[in-house]
């Protein structure tokens, strides 16, 4: 997905958001919560005899404690289950105890929180999900970081606290490494640094967040590949060779399977994956690789041939978003912005249907991403029986996975 929360979902449970029930980022509808039954790779690695902690943003769960990471396989948490949180100003909780602001900078809490969980586990296997908020809204960065970028006069006030925080936050990474070196873990500790989706590139003026985004069209909220390609950046020197590139697509469900193939978990008594072990391709092995992957997102209730897409090799069929269906209520912002001051607020959640007129879905149209990957040249007229075939297999997996979540729905009422 090309928005926080259901991307998340999809990397901790190896299944598409739309199966999991995390479809959308408001949490007091309960839209970003992953379904009870599910298991996530916390579940999994902790069934493995591994420790597990969870430190920063969690945004799979508000306002009732089933959701909590605690309860989703995660021995220790540290962080927030809000969507954002202030940096300065923050208020966070340590396995449900809350923490006050102290004059540290978010994301530096953040980083010791992770070295202290490295130190902590050294002498045993551990899996630590870090998942800063940095570059999140709202922009604040450290001065001195600030300046670095200010000083050089090129970017938007927006650009440079968004680098300033980027920086900070590869700081605290670097912190995290050099922990691993000093506890002697560092040759055998598998390490995936990855995003949730693409930038924001909205804002006018001083507030612009424009930046650079590779050959890439879209950004955050779009199926486009400014969208959903994200960094995905890997170190484990006992099982990977340094320096080595893998161009085969990877979908988020697919690190489940992968990490835990990297340790030796084979086994998921749980509902089954989408994703599929990667780790084979990764050093340099004949892998198993799907063809075929899908994306879709509106806000509030999945909209078919709405900001959707799918992947067949090197060809994607897309359908631009419904203008109205991208809306998010006005009613929808004051709870996030009031969990900016709890950690959290126990209370029942509902996501009544959302009275909307929506206009008619555009026509798909289909790229080829290795020859475009700046998806500018529309090639349905010329593959008309490919953009058929796509169509209706885009067609069936929405069914299927809508199928599926209504399902769950009907048994738990």
């Amino acid at each position: 997905s090309p928005i926080c929360a259901p991307a998340r979902a999809a990397l901790l449970t190896g299944r598409y958001n739309h199966r999991v029930g995390a479809l959308s980022v408001e949490s007091n509808r309960g839209l970003d919560r992953i379904a009870l039954d599910e298991r996530t790779i916390a579940d999994y690695f902790k069934r493995g005899g591994y420790a597990t902690g969870m430190i920063g943003k969690w945004h799979n769960g508000l306002h009732d404690m089933r959701y909590h990471p605690n309860q989703r396989g995660f021995d220790e948490f540290c962080g927030f289950l809000n969507g954002g949180m202030d940096y300065w100003d923050w208020i966070i909780e340590t396995n449900g105890r809350p923490q006050r602001p102290d004059g540290s900078y978010l994301t530096d809490l953040l980083t010791d929180e992770a070295v202290s969980f490295v130190r902590r586990h050294r002498a045993e296997p551990f899996f630590l999900y870090v998942a800063y908020n940095a570059p999140h809204g709202p922009l604040q960065a450290p001065p001195e970081d600030l300046a670095v970028y200010a000083e050089m006069e090129k970017f938007t006030e927006a650009v440079s606290l968004t680098y300033a925080m980027i920086q900070r936050m590869d700081t605290g990474i670097g912190r995290v490494l050099d922990e691993l070196d000093r506890t002697g873990l560092a040759e055998n500790t598998l390490i995936l640094f990855t995003s949730d989706n693409g930038p924001v590139l909205l804002g006018q003026g001083e507030q612009s967040q424009m930046r650079y985004n590779g050959p890439f069209r879209g950004m955050k909220y779009d199926v486009l590949e400014g969208g959903i390609r994200v960094p995905a950046l890997l170190r484990w020197s006992a099982g990977l060779d340094a320096g080595s590139e893998f161009h085969e697509m990877v979908h988020a469900t697919d690190w489940l399977p992968t990490l835990a193939a990297a340790c030796g978990i084979d086994e998921f008594p749980g509902l089954a994956l989408d994703g599929v072990n990667q780790l084979p391709g990764l050093q340099g092995q004949q892998g198993q690789t799907p063809t075929q992957r899908f994306w879709q997102f509106n806000r509030y209730d999945p909209v078919p041939h709405c900001n959707a897409a799918m992947r067949d090799g090197d060809w994607k069929l897309y359908w631009a978003p419904i203008p109205e269906a991208m809306q998010k209520l006005s009613s929808d912002n004051p709870p996030y912005q009031e969990n900016f001051r709890q950690p959290h607020t126990l209370m029942p959640v509902s996501n009544p249907p959302v009275a909307r007129s929506l206009s008619a879905p555009a026509q798909p149209v289909l790229y080829n991403i290795a020859q475009d990957p700046y998806e500018s040249t529309d090639l349905a007229q010329e593959e008309p029986a490919r953009l058929s075939a796509m169509r209706l297999a885009l067609e069936n997996w929405f069914d299927e996975v809508e199928q599926e979540r209504h399902n769950r729905i009907e048994e738990t009422r």
